[in-house]
């Protein structure tokens, strides 16, 4: 995905605060080959929640790639930090070359920009977190200075710039373990939106296996490591679909890989229903079984949809042992027609992220850097802070983690209270078991609230009731939706968590203002039920 220029041209602070942030989960040295030992639903699961960043080294300014030509500021490792520390694994870094690539026949890359890739690479990979790059923007004819347009006449010179120019970034990353993953390019296609043409679509084909051959012949950990595709404009009809897409053979591969293992994954990106997640204006805001305004919500693109797309690129790829990566997925910032709309995104990300790892696919949540009216983002990359918890939050645990506790975006003025992690028992022993994580500031907090069934049948659809502290106002909420917003607050389950087995859990939580009492709700009845 590319932003609009609108949206890219956004001013951001020009100074970063410095922020060593706190590890999460384990983390591996960058020398240690675990990837390569992985099989691909192994892969899937170490992968974990992933995060684009997005906006930066695939940003250009007529044709020659800078990462602030679209207004973000220089990528420092406190915001890769900070993405880490909120609980993110996976980094996808989508990357153009353009105009730093030099003439035929030897389509030199500028050394600087390699290196800068690199270094940029490293701050993620030293963390032990998978890192993703691709060849992002050279295929866009939107964009100056493209060159990999699979209608252009001129194939034969385009196929060996491009096994040229992956030749070279294939090498300089020869000795990066598994944790680096290569991806072919992204959104390729004619541009003309519609039923894929057989010849442009035999390009893509061609491009995909010039960019494995190349990879593989360069030896190395490169005769081994993950390798990424996409199909015609990683669009899953057209690539799970009967509509030209060819996997490509992996016969240069190395030899310890055992036969009847794949190194090649899939990738799609997903982006529906578009008038919520993409379209710029407040027609569309909210999305889910959870919604509560038919005017505000599509028609079409709701979860059942969700899980019939996710589930066709299961059935044409993951049981064939082919790992699917949806590396974009997201919805903009629409708060400003209506306030409840970061809920739903929430909603959407969650439900997506336990949809596809359902059907055996990791995921990478689109950030463009942007926060505000019709942004996507997660983090101020001026501050590497977070700027929207709720989605966040949504992300790991739909993809079964347990978020790190909240910082919060604005640094406290007094010292944070932490109540009791367990609110008081308010009853005899019932079905369910609740427990808060709270995290206070001077004005507001942030609750996680884990509901766990302790009953020996399954809850299918639920309400959480609970009474808030007084002074204590909901001002955003995610994996939930939230009424009223203060007293006594009923929390009804998104689509994705409605389901609770006998000894399963979520966890929901929600942003709050408050007056001085930051202590933790109290009073939660399960459908009905008092929780211990």
């Amino acid at each position: 995905m590319r932003s609009t220029a609108r949206r890219a041209g956004v001013a951001f602070v020009a100074a970063a605060l410095a922020f060593a942030g706190a590890a999460y989960g384990a983390t591996r040295p960058a020398s240690a080959d675990v990837a390569a030992r992985l099989t691909a639903p192994q892969l899937v699961a170490d992968m974990g929640a992933g995060w684009n960043l997005g906006n930066q080294l695939e940003a250009n300014a007529n044709g020659i790639p800078s990462e602030t030509a679209w207004g973000n500021p220089v990528v420092t490792q406190a915001l890769i930090n900070r993405v880490k520390a909120s609980g993110f694994t996976t980094i996808r870094i989508p990357v153009s070359y353009l105009g730093k690539i030099g003439a035929g026949p030897n389509y030199t890359v500028d050394s600087a920009w390699l290196n800068r890739i690199a270094e940029v690479v490293n701050y993620a990979y030293n963390q032990g977190l998978y890192v993703l790059i691709n060849m992002h923007g050279d295929g866009y004819k939107t964009v100056t200075g493209s060159w990999l347009i699979c209608d252009s006449a001129d194939q034969t010179t385009i196929k060996d710039k491009y096994q040229k120019v992956w030749q070279q970034i294939a090498t300089k990353f020869q000795s990066y373990n598994e944790h680096l993953i290569f991806e072919s390019m992204n959104e390729e296609f004619d541009g003309q939106y519609g039923n894929p043409t057989s010849a442009c679509y035999s390009n893509i084909n061609a491009y995909n296996q010039i960019f494995v051959d190349t990879v593989r012949r360069t030896g190395g950990t490169n005769a081994s490591r993950w390798l990424l595709v996409p199909g015609w404009n990683t669009n899953i009809e057209y690539t799970a679909g009967d509509y030209g897409f060819v996997l490509p053979t992996d016969q240069y591969r190395s030899s310890s890989i055992p036969s009847g293992e794949q190194r090649i994954m899939i990738s799609v990106h997903y982006y529906d229903p578009w008038d919520f997640t993409g379209q710029e204006d407040g027609n569309i805001t909210q999305w889910g079984s959870a919604a509560t305004n038919p005017a505000k919500t599509s028609t079409w693109g709701q979860e059942d949809y969700m899980d019939t797309m996710l589930k066709k690129m299961h059935d044409a790829f993951v049981v064939r042992g082919y790992p699917v990566f949806v590396g974009e997925y997201g919805s903009i910032d629409k708060t400003t027609f209506d306030s409840a709309n970061n809920t739903y995104r929430a909603n959407f990300a969650g439900a997506l992220v336990s949809t596809a790892k359902k059907y055996g696919a990791a995921t990478a949540y689109w950030d463009n850097g942007y926060n505000g009216q019709y942004g996507f983002g997660l983090f101020n990359r001026s501050s590497a802070t977070v700027t929207q918890q709720g989605i966040i939050n949504a992300i790991i645990t739909a993809a079964g983690s347990t978020p790190p506790p909240t910082t919060p975006t604005t640094p406290p003025t007094t010292t944070p209270t932490t109540p009791p992690t367990t609110p008081p028992t308010t009853g005899p022993g019932g079905t369910c078991r609740v427990g808060n994580a709270v995290n206070a500031w001077n004005t507001g907090l942030t609750n996680n609230i884990t509901i766990t069934n302790t009953g020996t049948a399954a809850v299918n659809g639920w309400t959480l009731t609970f009474t808030l502290p007084a002074g204590q106002t909901i001002v955003s909420g995610w994996s939930a939706t939230y009424s009223p917003t203060s007293g006594t607050v009923t929390a009804t389950n998104a689509g994705y968590n409605g389901s609770l087995p006998a000894g399963g859990s979520t966890t929901i939580g929600y942003q709050a203002n408050h007056t001085g009492n930051a202590a933790a709700p109290t009073g939660f009845r399960l459908n009905g039920t008092t929780c211990n």
